[in-house]
């Protein structure tokens, strides 16, 4: 495999950027230059401020990437760092089509590769969840053993979180990725009587619950690379 980490999560918004930040500061801090990517944004925002790109990236605000490159000092050039946004708030299949583009893999790998040669490690954040679609052909999961990363699962701590991380860890697993860590994030301020017990009950299942997040409004969170010790 190769070193760094791929992020996916159970569902869309439970905080994979938040996590990948968090990785980046504490890689950084422990002096390992950490290469970050998120190579498929939807929901983009138009701002004239963009340098312009090619085809529908042209003048759209990836925030996600952006996110990433900050926390990680990245000097990477954006093109590289994210191939592909686009502005419809959807799956990425659907948004590149209504864009009139489709995703390549292989263009996201060629990128990758390029910013790894650079890197000590590597930090790549999916888009949504592991089976959404990139193409008619091809889905989060493709792209995932394609780099052949280490996953880590991001999971919101609330109810339905053991069949969504149960699901998610069975489908990565399936298709012989290593899944190094599964982090439970507090997304937001709602909790409920499965939140305090979701992380024992799914390490009792055997998985390898490394990090419960509490719900943060403030600050900027790192989280050190020792819990993934062996797999950076």
């Amino acid at each position: 495999m190769n070193k760094g980490f791929f992020i996916t999560a159970t569902d869309t918004n439970v905080g994979k950027t938040f996590v990948a930040e968090a990785m980046a500061r504490g890689m950084l801090e422990a002096g390992i230059k950490v290469g970050v990517m998120k190579p498929v944004e939807t929901g983009c925002i138009r701002n004239e401020t963009m340098p312009p790109g090619a085809g529908a990236s042209s003048g759209l605000r990836p925030s996600d990437a952006l996110r990433l490159k900050a926390a990680a000092h990245s000097d990477a050039p954006l093109e590289l760092i994210n191939p592909y946004r686009f502005s419809a708030p959807l799956a990425p299949s659907i948004a590149a089509s209504e864009a009139g583009e489709t995703i390549e893999l292989s263009i996201i790998k060629a990128r990758f590769d390029e910013l790894a040669r650079d890197s000590d490690t590597m930090i790549v954040e999916g888009a949504g969840g592991i089976m959404v679609p990139l193409n008619y052909n091809e889905t989060t999961l493709d792209l995932m053993i394609m780099l052949a990363l280490p996953v880590i699962i991001v999971a919101p701590s609330r109810l339905g979180c053991i069949n969504h991380t149960l699901l998610t860890y069975k489908a990565a697993t399936g298709a012989g990725l290593t899944v190094a860590a599964v982090i439970l994030n507090q997304p937001d301020e709602l909790i409920d009587e499965s939140t305090p017990l979701n992380a024992s009950e799914l390490r009792g299942l055997g998985l390898p619950i490394k990090k419960e997040l509490p719900f943060i409004t403030e600050g900027k969170l790192s989280i050190s690379p020792v819990i993934f010790s062996g797999t950076i």
